[in-house]
């Protein structure tokens, strides 16, 4: 397998119009300009976005112009992939951009920025918010009702019962309004994208006269489908610490180890089909989740973090020792709800109050669940947070 094989196939799930089309245009030595663009509903860059970001990174290693897209503009729309019921709330431009202010810092773990062939950052609320009434009549003009309807998730909505908004419907028309305002030869999207990428090939032949590549790449799911990312709640985010990072992968389903090998990871394509092969034939997943964890682990942060980061998971929930370094937390006479609370332990105190819910605070000394909402800790009592984190009370 070249380069450009691996590019084509390795966590690919399709390219449009074909791969044959593609894989043409890149062996006469033509280098494409290419984007992928990210919404910041929240402020962090997850395993999910991952996936394009290594596929990203294989082309800019090629030499393709690659594109960094923003999504501030198509963000105040409210992207319905992947959703099963109209959003409660709408993002506004300025709330935005302050979610991806670190957006970059943290796809730099993958991708380039500086150096040879840079990666280019834009944001597509530049040209979004510029658009008169004329313009979106003139992009609104290549669509049709009828084929905009055509998305499934619109389907079974309207099957439920439940409302498709406006603002969401108009968002492929947004999507599609990128390619053309960059004037790109390719997107790159999970294929939950696959119905705005198409709107996009097809808004550029119309207004360029172009034809434009579509490569959509696998989504993360467990043998349920349930997807692994921020919308289903279980995101694991590129910045995490390195310890929490490695419990968290630790935590995934077997059947996304192999995958997870092929899509996150730069190990080569024989170790991933040693991987697939092995899992297939009932390998005991702990070896390659293990292997796994660490890959990851070190290609975000480095070598060091990883080995530390699994000796911290071996030691911690493997033989059931106490690290001896534990975060301390001050309490002055409030409940532990406030405590954490205070310093950005838990997010909120419906947070807190999910984990007790969910039998996830341990009392170290007693090993029982913490019951009650409004315990008051003592000095020197020792607490365990979900799986990952400890807490010293001072």
């Amino acid at each position: 397998m070249d380069k450009i094989d691996e590019l084509l196939t390795r966590g690919v799930d399709k390219i449009y119009p074909s791969r044959e089309e593609l894989e043409q245009v890149l062996r006469s030595g033509k280098k494409l300009k290419l984007y992928q663009g990210f919404d910041p509903t929240g402020d962090k860059l997850h395993l999910g976005h991952m996936v394009g970001l290594r596929k990203l990174a294989a082309w800019q290693s090629l030499g393709h112009h690659v594109i960094f897209l923003i999504g501030d503009g198509t963000g105040q729309a409210g992207d319905p992939s992947g959703k099963t019921s109209a959003r409660e709330k709408f993002h506004t431009r300025e709330e935005l951009r302050q979610n991806a202010k670190d957006y970059v810092m943290q796809a730099e773990k993958i991708i380039k920025f500086d150096g040879e062939n840079p990666v280019e950052i834009l944001y597509n609320g530049d040209w979004l918010n510029e658009l008169k009434l004329a313009d979106i009549f003139n992009i609104a003009q290549n669509f049709s009702l009828q084929q905009l309807e055509e998305r499934d998730l619109y389907r079974e909505r309207k099957k439920r019962g439940e409302e498709v908004n406006f603002r969401e419907f108009l968002y492929p028309l947004l999507q599609a309004y990128d390619s053309v305002a960059m004037d790109v030869d390719l997107e790159l999207g999970g294929s939950d994208q696959t119905f705005n990428m198409l709107r996009g090939r097809d808004l550029m032949k119309t207004m360029k006269g172009k034809e434009k590549f579509v490569m959509t790449t696998p989504l993360l799911s467990d043998k349920t489908g349930r997807k692994i990312g921020k919308t289903e709640g279980n995101a694991i985010a590129l910045n995490d610490d390195p310890q929490e990072l490695f419990g968290k992968i630790m935590s995934l389903p077997d059947e996304v180890v192999a995958q997870c090998f092929e899509c996150l990871t730069t190990v080569s394509m024989d170790k991933v089909k040693e991987v697939k092969k092995e899992m297939a034939t009932g390998a005991n997943p702990m070896k390659y989740k293990k292997e796994l964890a660490h890959q990851i682990v070190a290609e975000l942060n480095d070598e060091n973090a990883a080995k530390e980061a699994e000796n911290f998971f071996i030691n911690t929930f493997q033989k059931k020792i106490i690290p001896e370094q534990i975060e301390e937390v001050e309490v002055l006479g409030v409940s532990l709800m406030e405590a954490l609370t205070n310093v950005k332990l838990v997010t909120s105190r419906a947070d807190f109050r999910r984990l007790v819910k969910e039998g996830a605070i341990t009392d170290l000394d007693t090993q029982e669940k913490v019951t009650d909402v409004n315990f008051i800790p003592k000095i020197g009592q020792k607490f365990r947070l979900g799986k990952h984190r400890f807490i010293k009370i001072k």
